[in-house]
């Protein structure tokens, strides 16, 4: 690229509000906006090969377009590089689709959405957490198919208050779900990789993983998706808690084992789960789906209007910091010292 010419910016996946749409199309003022012609992973890493991208500088990224990129890690985030590729602007909290250390490699930087996201995922996970207490999915069932309370009464649920709320991973999305489930008349304890300050906690509780899984009524699932979270809840794992436990997964499917949960439910060990995330999403476990006391959610967290508007901002306020002042406003945690 000349000095003189203008870098391109590439729009990976859709933007769906009318005020991320009318910043991302300001940016022609910074560069070439581009999308890519393909629809499928081959085909994207061909037209990175191409040249079709040569110049690019930035881009953003949705957490569906993995359908058409496929994963960003190795050959693509290397074609990417050659391409040009500074600075990756990743619309989402969790960015698991994303090599952070393959991107590392290649000079590119890449950006999250922490805390927009907060607030609707611990609403999401208050929902969950209400309704698998309370037993509410069969009488939600039964009502719709006609049978009002059903053939039988429904099984009595529990009250929130009183209860233990473990939080497994106390980031942003874990403090917001503390502050909600304490005014429900929760104790709240958490297990982070290290001690939060006092200012951060407080008044949590930090504990040991084991304690938590021992001490815990409710288990909420709140950390990234990596290789040391990958099915931190499994059998073993179940066999410490208490008879009876909620578990609430609103993090990634695959930090819990779901064939385990299954066995958990089925046994008695596990009172309940509200799960937002599935280990193999779209695709759920049967015998989650057939599990009339599971609460279940397609992948909603953060699916309102307010902070899907909101996330998309800041991914085109990433994209703009890069170009006009060569850094992301929001680098993921990994690349701080970048």
């Amino acid at each position: 690229m000349s000095p003189a010419a203008k870098p391109k910016i590439l729009l990976l996946g859709e933007l769906d509000h009318r005020k991320a749409k009318d910043a991302w199309s300001s940016l022609s003022a910074l560069g070439e906006l581009i999308t890519p012609k393909s629809t499928n992973a081959k085909d994207f890493l061909a037209e990175c090969r191409s040249g079709a991208f040569d110049g690019v500088r930035a881009a953003s990224r949705t957490f569906s377009s993995v359908n058409i990129t496929g994963r960003i890690e190795g050959d693509v985030v290397e074609a990417l590089g050659q391409a040009g590729l500074k600075f990756l602007a990743h619309n989402g909290a969790g960015y698991d689709q994303i090599n952070i250390p393959d991107c590392t490699a290649a000079g590119i930087h890449v950006s999250n959405v922490p805390t927009i996201v907060d607030a609707a995922t611990a609403d999401t996970a208050i929902f969950l957490m209400l309704g698998a207490l309370r037993a509410f999915n069969l009488p939600l069932i039964n009502l719709r198919k006609g049978e009002f309370r059903g053939k039988e009464p429904p099984p009595p649920g529990h009250d929130p208050e009183g209860k233990v709320l473990g939080i497994l991973g106390m980031g942003g999305i874990g403090r917001d779900m503390k502050k909600k489930a304490e005014a429900l008349g929760m104790s709240v304890v958490y297990h982070n990789r290290r001690e939060l300050d006092p200012g951060l906690a407080r008044g949590a509780k930090y504990v040991s993983f084991e304690e938590l899984l021992e001490a815990s009524d409710v288990i909420s699932l709140n950390l990234p998706l990596n290789n040391s979270t990958h099915h931190i809840i499994s059998a073993p794992e179940f066999e410490k808690m208490k008879t009876g436990v909620v578990i609430i997964n609103t993090a990634r499917g695959p930090v819990m084992d779901e064939a385990a949960l299954v066995e958990a439910l089925q046994s008695g060990k596990v009172f309940s789960a509200g799960l937002d995330v599935y280990e193999e999403e779209p695709k759920v476990h049967p015998g989650l789906m057939e599990n009339e006391h599971v609460m279940l959610l397609p992948h909603m967290g953060t699916a309102t209007y307010e902070t899907q508007e909101k996330m998309e901002l800041h991914v085109v306020e990433n994209v703009r910091s890069a170009l006009e002042q060569g850094f992301l406003l929001t680098p993921v945690p990994e690349q701080k010292d970048m």
